[in-house]
């Protein structure tokens, strides 16, 4: 069971430790803070290890360097929050929203992120290894291209729009290979990214130059 606590005190002791190491760190490792007023809070350093909280508002939240193993945050708003660094390893995010946060460096392995809104936020570096981001958006995310994405659970949405930005470069200096290999992508799938982005498909500038009639 989810142990209640004096949310109030334990951000005023926390902060006092942040600012002059007097107060206590906060320990709210497993508290009951569901659909807490976490707005602006600054918890970053804090033990939230397996807290409860879902629905929670932690808007424009400071969670740098939190331990936020295990956590339940579903449904969670994390707008704008900044997670960088932060352990969120086996944390459930689903339906979650993390758009424009900050979660640079942050250690997302193993987390359930499906559903959630990632739309705008920062993952550079973010450690992906094994999380859960089927049904997740990440428009205009900032997608690591680094082995930390290895083994994500991805969907249709997450592979075609990786797929379609890799239509989308110019690759008439590559190998015939990899020129063969990108060609390949499939038009329905390299144009699905066009669709939602409102952008000219691939191949749409060749189709005007006027083919057969």
């Amino acid at each position: 069971m989810s142990k209640q606590i004096n949310i109030k005190k334990v951000l005023g002791d926390h902060k006092q430790w942040l600012n002059d190491g007097g107060g206590s760190k906060a320990n709210l490792r497993g508290a009951g803070l569901r659909e807490a007023d976490l707005r602006d809070a600054d918890l970053s350093w804090a033990d939230l290890s397996k807290a409860d909280l879902r629905e929670a508002d932690l808007f424009d939240a400071d969670l740098r360097m939190a331990d936020l193993r295990k956590a339940d945050l579903r449904g969670a708003n994390l707008s704008g929050a900044n997670l960088r660094e932060a352990d969120l390893r086996g944390a459930n995010l689903i339906g979650a929203d993390l758009s424009f946060s900050n979660i640079l460096d942050a250690d997302l392995s193993g987390a359930d992120l499906s559903g959630a809104d990632l739309s705008k936020a920062n993952i550079s570096k973010a450690d992906l290894s094994k999380a859960n981001l089927r049904g997740a958006d990440l428009d205009f995310a900032a997608w690591p291209l680094w082995c930390g994405t290895f083994d994500v659970i991805a969907d249709d949405r997450l592979v075609c729009q990786l797929a379609g930005h890799i239509a989308r470069l110019n690759v008439e200096h590559c190998s015939d290979t990899v020129r063969a290999w990108v060609a390949a992508i499939p038009p329905e799938i390299a144009n699905d990214i066009c669709k939602r982005h409102d952008v000219e498909p691939v191949g749409a500038a060749l189709d005007e130059g006027g083919g057969d009639d």
